[in-house]
């Protein structure tokens, strides 16, 4: 049942991709001043449609990644107060709820991490890029007649057609572990992450319930799915760090691993820069995960009662 709701609860995908789209061209790309500047510069270059690159793959994979996470969590839970209460329905404890819920964001990054690249460098695709034969045409050019790259009339390609040539192409040029560039920051992101995601959904919850026995009101629900969002603002430095490593897809790589993208985005653009798409992630934060413990919730509390 848990698998099945979390299924269901995907709808959060399509509420939020256009604001996700916008969070990670200004993590990870470059010349936008702000987050309006940024949405204006999408709108303007790529149309409404620019927002939505993408949302394939995740909305194809999200029912998966979903229900093994909500799915992963409850019964974790369940095991955990088997073994330490000697009933699996008996209520979690702080400590139960941080231990199943941290080990829920290290599960959640081998499924996850995939997703994420491909939705990534997908939604950086937002200009054509030069095909390696045309870039070694660019330089032939003879030598003194100071023509700039950018004026040589070649055709350029897009370097993805879509989500499963991108995944062949990492596959052929890097392997597998090529679909986990960015699985450690996803794991500092994650692991602390999902413990600020789901004590303080618990907690709300647990606040805006009046009886301990009966079901949360769907309004509760809502409610406490949305402040539990603050999680994402909080993991906004690792998701910089992920975002920028995932879509360093070029030939010569910006970044050798995690602490080399740390340094090396410190030192070009001071403290700011892992706080960049914060306040995108607060805005966004709140309706995703609202409708998606909401989804999850009612969802489950049906296929309990037929």
């Amino acid at each position: 049942d848990d698998f099945v709701a979390g299924w269901i609860g995907a709808s959060s995908v399509v509420v939020g991709h256009p604001l996700d789209t916008v969070k990670t061209r200004l993590q990870a790309g470059s010349g936008y001043q702000n987050t309006l500047h940024c949405i204006l510069s999408i709108y303007r270059k790529e149309t409404v449609m620019g927002f939505f690159k993408g949302m394939s793959f995740p909305l194809a994979s999200i029912t998966v990644y979903n229900s093994v996470v909500f799915g992963f969590f409850s019964n974790t839970q369940r095991l955990i107060s088997k073994y330490r209460y000697g009933d699996g329905r008996h209520p979690c404890g702080m400590l139960d709820l941080t231990v199943a819920s941290m080990l829920t964001g290290l599960i959640s990054v081998g499924l996850g991490a995939p997703v994420d690249l491909v939705k990534i460098r997908l939604q950086m695709q937002t200009q054509m890029v030069l095909a390696p034969e045309n870039l070694q045409l660019a330089g032939n050019v003879a030598n003194g007649t100071n023509i700039p790259l950018r004026s040589v009339d070649i055709p350029n390609q897009r370097l993805y057609r879509g989500p499963i040539h991108c995944i062949s192409s990492i596959l052929q040029t890097q392997g597998i572990q090529g679909l986990y560039r960015g699985a450690g920051a996803m794991i500092l992101r994650d692991v602390p992450g999902y413990a600020l995601y789901f004590i303080p959904y618990a907690v709300f919850c647990d606040l805006l319930t009046p009886s301990s026995s009966s079901s949360p009101h769907p309004c509760s629900i809502w409610l406490a799915g949305g402040l539990a969002s603050i999680s994402w603002v909080t993991a906004t430095p690792a998701d910089v760090v992920k975002s920028r490593m995932q879509a360093d897809a070029q030939l010569q790589k910006k970044y050798k691993g995690v602490l080399h993208c740390i340094v090396q985005s410190y030192r070009a653009e001071g403290a700011e820069v892992f706080f960049r798409g914060a306040s995108v992630n607060a805005i966004r934060g709140f309706p995703m995960s609202s409708t998606m413990f909401l989804m999850y919730e009612l969802s489950l509390q049906f296929f309990r009662s037929h």
